[in-house]
């Protein structure tokens, strides 16, 4: 599973680091689709491995049947989603259709946390070993959250790179660690950015997850590796 992770954060990272010279060679929709491609097809096994040796290991605790952790876990997890969304906030160019941009986003969840995917996958993490109590799914957290924690400083080198000043002035408007810089003063939380209508796609990727999720094992079982 750390091998799985390794080549997805390689060429993840790898492409991130390479697109601006790309997109001087073969534009920016083109290097999103290569981009896309490459990063799905190695997410896919990554999740099917998880799903089929979740249970691997040693059992290092067994709460399944304690009382409120499977509501616990639910709820962590939808909390989780509210802060991977924002990867999603432009569909258009997420999906290539529009010109793909990197932008300097500090609305909605990125006031709370300047790089959200971090802190989403930090609590998918949690909910999911608390759930597992495994040691396959210990190792599999660590690390995830640890390539997303290498995320943040290659993202903040990244946007320094394209934006300069303008990326360190944010930088100081905003935290990592959720709702700092909103206690510290250096930002403000406008509860109207959340009310848009994009934020009712959150609401129905959690419900179709929740219903997917039992498909989505009983397909990967299907696979015998």
């Amino acid at each position: 599973m750390v091998g799985l992770i390794l080549v997805f954060a390689i060429a993840h990272s790898g492409l991130a680091s390479l697109r601006m010279r790309g997109e001087e060679y073969i534009g920016a929709r083109a290097y999103r689709v290569i981009f896309a491609l490459v990063s799905l097809s190695l997410a896919v096994p990554l999740f099917i491995y998880y799903f089929n040796h979740r249970y691997d290991g040693v059992q290092l605790w067994q709460v399944q049947g304690v009382p409120g952790v499977h509501e616990f876990v639910l709820g962590l997890s939808a909390i989780a989603f509210l802060f991977l969304y924002p990867a999603t906030f432009n569909l258009g160019e997420v999906a290539a259709i529009q010109k793909p941009q990197v932008h300097l986003f500090e609305t909605g969840i990125t006031r709370v946390a300047r790089h959200p995917q971090l802190i989403g996958m930090t609590l998918w993490c949690i909910a999911h070993t608390v759930w597992l109590g495994t040691s396959f799914a210990l190792v599999t957290a660590i690390s995830l959250v640890g390539y997303h924690l290498f995320g943040v400083w290659h993202g903040d080198r990244r946007l320094y790179q394209r934006y300069g000043e303008a990326f360190l002035e944010l930088k100081q408007r905003t935290s990592v660690i959720p709702f700092l810089a909103i206690a510290q003063g250096r930002q403000e939380f406008r509860w109207q950015e959340f009310i848009r209508p994009a934020y009712i796609g959150v609401a129905i990727t959690i419900v179709l997850f929740r219903w997917l999720h039992p498909i989505a094992i009983d397909s990967s079982a299907r696979v015998f590796w």
